[in-house]
């Protein structure tokens, strides 16, 4: 068993326990002494196929809350049409698919597709502004140009590539729900809380993208995040237990400019960024990049706009309350991703919110 295996099996044996504190400071310990490598948050579960051999009708609609489309039975000649509503069932299916590759590329970053399946999810909804009712994860409009090519999107086609076998597979599925559905997973299979989940958004062209600017930049400080999420409808509380999804992933140079994980364990969802943010002692790192800091071990990193969250005192209180009790931080990130998640949807009423068995469970 390789390497990286062996430490997802030991990362999410030490979070089925309560010794979480403990796995921390393993983590912290390999990390410093396997050159900057992490534990992972799941190892590569058995493969999971749908149960449907529909053959499916190129171009039919995906409409409504749970969706349908038309399909053939009996091979191309067959004139026997008939309309496929997707059940919870189906989109267990697509959870499953998506949850048996995470760790496909022990290669990829950290080992996991997870981190970046998060970041795909949150910045097609942040696009959101609730005076103008535009933007949002309606529409997977960053398929285009020229939001594809926003900075702050710089390097979301590894998602994006990532879920096209998944798109081929269950074709029923729109971009915008699969994306949404590739977080949700992500999430989960990261030891992260249950996060339900509502089907129901529609695709839409490139006339639809939105401009540039709408989505957090990293190098601004406290002002900046609120202009930004005041514009999606979120507070102050709101704003500090999305940040926490910092504690999955990594920066990279050819992406964002910054560099390196905010976390020991970025395929592992804890409240370690906000404990981190207040026990470590952060400097300004130099060297040639933009501003970002750095612990006293030049392990990990903080941005500007992470650090603000520190340095604000309606921030800070979250920040403590959160570093202090991860169930609390669980339930309020549940609480705030799947409003981010839902901004400017059109959900047909009645539309039911749905939970999925994690595979690593």
């Amino acid at each position: 068993m390789s390497t990286p295996a062996v430490s997802r099996q030991f990362a999410r044996a030490a979070l089925r326990t309560t010794t979480r504190n403990a796995f921390a400071t393993s983590a912290r310990q390999a990390f410093r002494q396997g050159g900057g490598r992490r534990f992972y948050s799941a190892e590569q579960p058995p493969k999971s196929s749908s149960s449907s051999t529909l053959l499916y009708v190129a171009g039919a609609a995906v409409v409504g809350a749970g969706g349908f489309y038309l399909y053939s039975q009996g091979g191309a000649s067959s004139a026997s049409a008939k309309v496929f509503t997707p059940t919870k069932e189906d989109y267990q299916h697509v959870y499953n698919e998506i949850a048996s590759r995470l760790d496909e590329k022990e290669d990829y970053d950290d080992g996991s597709y997870g981190p970046v399946l998060v970041r795909l999810a949150w910045h097609a909804s942040g696009t959101y502004d609730k005076e103008t009712g535009t933007g949002g994860s309606n529409g997977a409009t960053m398929r285009f140009a020229p939001e594809g090519d926003h900075g702050a999107n710089a390097g979301l086609k590894h998602a994006r590539d990532f879920l096209e076998p998944v798109k081929a597979k269950f074709p029923w599925i729109t971009y915008s729900d699969l994306w949404i559905l590739g977080g949700v997973t992500a999430i989960q299979e990261m030891q992260g809380p249950t996060i339900p989940y509502r089907p129901g958004r529609q695709d839409r062209e490139a006339s639809f993208c939105t401009p540039d600017g709408r989505l957090p930049d990293g190098s601004k400080a406290a002002d900046h995040l609120r202009h930004i999420f005041y514009r999606m409808g979120f507070n102050d509380q709101e704003i500090v237990a999305l940040s926490g999804a910092h504690a999955l992933g990594r920066c990279h140079t050819d992406r964002s400019g910054f560099e390196g994980p905010w976390t020991f364990s970025p395929t592992v969802l804890t409240n370690d960024y906000y404990s981190l943010l207040l026990s470590e002692k952060w400097s300004w790192r130099k060297w040639n990049g933009p501003k970002q800091l750095q612990d006293g071990s030049k392990s990990l990193m903080m941005l500007p706009a992470d650090y603000a969250l520190v340095q604000d005192k309606a921030f800070r209180q979250w920040v403590e309350k959160y570093a202090k009790d991860n169930e609390l931080f669980f339930n309020d990130f549940s609480k705030v991703i799947v409003k981010l998640f839902e901004l400017g949807v059109p959900f047909k009423e009645g539309t039911e919110r749905w939970t999925f068995k994690p595979l690593n469970a």
